[in-house]
């Protein structure tokens, strides 16, 4: 899983689902160094992306230099925050409801939006399905800093109202093993290095 690269607002607002937001020129050129970590993995069977522009523009030169299609999932979207989308995150951490988004965020559903257990359920049922389909091969999914961290906290047997402890940077990769005796976090936020010997040991 591979988060996307920065955009102008990253830090600042909570875009949500807002389309025309791209990547900024820092957020180019991570997307490119980040393809580069991952044209070295081996049998790569497919790649995904969120349907949001930034995401699809992450991914596209992994996808060239895999020589592989860009495949559009909407469960790999980023979390609905209904009415706090494209709010300014000083602002929000303002409001009584942010410490419940910090503390405890199973409990917690976005006005008119999605609820932490939705959107994780959702990214953990959308990577079921992906394993299954390509089963024994490598997947690679561009996807939003929460729904990868509510799949890594769900890898690692991690109750959801502590998802807030993992941090996923921009263009930062995420790499989970799944077999017949269930998944195997092999990595969380690597920025740097080689993916090539990610495998279970």
């Amino acid at each position: 899983m591979v988060r996307h690269g920065k955009t102008p607002s990253t830090g600042k607002l909570l875009p949500g689902r807002a389309k025309g937001l791209h990547l900024s020129d820092i957020g180019k050129q991570e997307a490119l160094d980040v393809a580069q970590r991952l044209g070295n993995l081996k049998n790569v069977s497919a790649i995904y992306a969120s349907p949001l522009e930034r995401a699809r523009e992450t991914a596209a030169p992994t996808a060239k230099l895999l020589n592989q299609k860009v495949i559009i999932n909407k469960g790999l979207f980023e979390c609905d925050f209904g009415d706090w989308t494209g709010k300014e995150l000083s602002k929000l951490m303002k409001l009584p409801e942010w410490s419940t988004v910090q503390r405890a965020p199973s409990t917690f559903r976005f006005p008119n939006g999605e609820s932490f257990t939705q959107m994780q359920t959702r990214m953990t049922s959308t990577l079921d399905a992906l394993r299954v389909k390509h089963s024994g091969g490598t997947v690679i999914c561009f996807s939003h800093a929460d729904p990868i961290k509510a799949a890594v906290a769900h890898a690692m047997g991690t109750h959801l109202d502590l998802f807030q402890r993992i941090v996923i940077s921009t263009c930062s990769v995420s790499a989970v093993s799944y077999s017949g005796f269930g998944p195997v976090v092999l990595t969380v936020n690597s920025t740097g290095g080689d993916l090539s010997e990610l495998r279970m040991s």
